[in-house]
């Protein structure tokens, strides 16, 4: 499958300074920058052909590709003052670089490059900036036998902070970790349809929120995201691999989820709507 990757906007949150114009999937994580750990991610699976969704600091992926070292993180041998590969990262894949704006919102630049997605029934997409080890091959299956038009990966909150539970005489009864809470963030990992832009309006404003987002959002996307007739299927990720549904559960290093959903149920029937007031700390 082709991957989309989104790598246009300011990413404010993740700047080096205010003189800083380095994009967020430019940022370093080792000798390469994060947009190359996710696209080794894809790779890793057999999907080698990319479409990059350039916008602000364009041009320091392209460089970043154009003069592409591979002896950085290759082993090889010099003879002769010339560098012989014995491995290669990047020669068998394909990067197209397509200038979507500098203001663009993320469903207009998906907009921008259906049409290198003609004949692609289904397709990848990313953020270019969330590192995960699911398991894409299971993500796609499960996308593939459903009816949905939209996939989304998601996770538990990724915050640290506290919710308070106070009673209406202002006693508090309980304090949860954000992280117990029946709440879900949109991760960043995307399989979709063609179907997708029969939803997506022109010079389109709204998209699914990243995970540092509110939950509220993403939710909030999912919903203006499905079309008539189909459902957008979340898939969601417990721990770095854990893959959770609606329907099964995969154990892994975060527990049985059955058994957390279970206590989220009877943690919530203990607490009346009328008697909560959650406040963050």
């Amino acid at each position: 499958m082709k991957v989309v990757l989104f790598c246009g906007g300011y990413g404010m949150r993740m700047r080096n300074g205010d003189a800083s114009d380095v994009p967020k999937p430019m940022a370093m994580v080792g000798p390469r920058p994060l947009i190359w750990h996710v696209m080794r991610y894809y790779a890793h699976f057999g999907h080698t052909e990319f479409i990059l969704c350039l916008g602000y600091g364009a041009h320091h992926i392209k460089e970043f590709f154009l003069n592409y070292q591979e002896t950085t993180s290759n082993d090889f041998v010099l003879r002769r003052g010339k560098a012989e590969l014995l491995s290669t990262d990047i020669a068998d894949w394909s990067i197209t670089f397509v200038q979507t704006g500098l203001e663009s919102a993320i469903g207009e630049r998906l907009r921008r490059v259906r049409p290198y997605l003609e004949g692609d029934e289904m397709f990848l997409a990313n953020y270019a900036d969330v590192l995960t080890d699911a398991p894409l091959p299971d993500m796609i299956e499960r996308f593939t036998e459903s009816d949905a038009g939209a996939s989304m990966m998601v996770v538990p909150p990724q915050s640290s902070f506290h919710c308070v539970e106070m009673g209406e005489d202002g006693r508090i009864g309980a304090l949860t970790p954000v992280s117990e809470m029946p709440l879900w963030e949109n991760g960043g990992y995307f399989v979709l349809r063609q179907e997708i832009f029969d939803h997506i309006p022109r010079a389109a404003t709204w998209w699914p929120t990243a995970a540092a987002s509110s939950p509220s959002a993403a939710s909030c996307s999912r919903t203006r995201t499905a079309g008539s007739g189909s459902r957008p299927t979340p898939s969601r990720n417990a721990s770095s691999w854990t893959t959770r549904t609606r329907t099964e559960t995969v154990r892994g290093p975060a527990g049985n989820a059955k058994r957390r959903a279970r206590r989220d149920r009877a943690r919530h029937r203990r607490r009346p709507a009328d008697r909560r007031a959650r406040r963050a700390l």
